[in-house]
């Protein structure tokens, strides 16, 4: 898969891919049908694993020539050891999680850096969703409110006042739009939030 393919197929992950540097480490938490992985492996010479535990997604992956491993996400990331990978990507993952708070300080446990994304509930036509009484229905946000996946929702504002709670800096953030970036009023005009973390550094003694 090239970057021509995975813009026209996700451009949202085409615009997160610029952030994972080459010959990188990679571990894609709730990998999907693997397409982030694949252009990663292809087009930047990343090693890596995915985790996912859709029968699908996994068989979609597995034909992709990517390395998944099938478990459940909200069991944690116990498999691997601290500092294992160079980036731990949650991309539309997060927000479908229990114990989010867990998953995130375990993504950052494994990984020097962290990528998250996840729908921008404060996008605006969710709140104007909202003000008709309806719960909102978008690209970002695509299932009915009796059949979606999503256990979570959460604005910019709130995953970063989460990040700092959890002892994580925010190297960059980003809301995306149609997977193009949104800097006026990202909180109200960008669909898809994305977060680039890192553990905060302790001061010297």
């Amino acid at each position: 898969m090239n970057f021509q393919d995975l813009s026209s197929l996700r451009p949202d992950l085409a615009f997160i891919a610029h952030w994972v540097p080459e010959q990188s480490h990679v571990l894609d938490v709730g990998c999907g049908d693997g397409a982030m992985l694949r252009y990663l492996q292809s087009g930047k010479g990343c090693t890596g694993y995915g985790i996912e535990i859709a029968d699908d997604s996994l068989l979609a992956s597995a034909r992709r020539g990517i390395n998944v491993i099938q478990q459940d996400m909200e069991k944690g990331l116990g498999l691997f050891s601290d500092n294992s990978f160079d980036t731990v990507m949650c991309l539309s993952s997060l927000q479908m999680m229990q114990n989010v708070e867990a998953l995130l300080r375990d993504i950052v446990r494994v990984g020097a850096e962290a990528i998250v994304s996840f729908p921008n509930f404060a996008y605006w036509p969710h709140r104007m969703a909202l003000l008709h009484g309806r719960m909102p229905v978008s690209k970002s946000l695509p299932y009915q409110w009796y059949d979606t996946p999503n256990v979570r929702c959460a604005t910019i504002y709130d995953f970063e006042e989460l990040a700092d709670e959890c002892g994580l800096e925010v190297l960059e953030r980003v809301a995306l739009a149609d997977g193009k970036p949104v800097s006026f009023l990202p909180n109200l005009r960008g669909s898809l939030a994305v977060f680039r973390l890192r553990k905060k550094s302790r001061p010297a003694a």
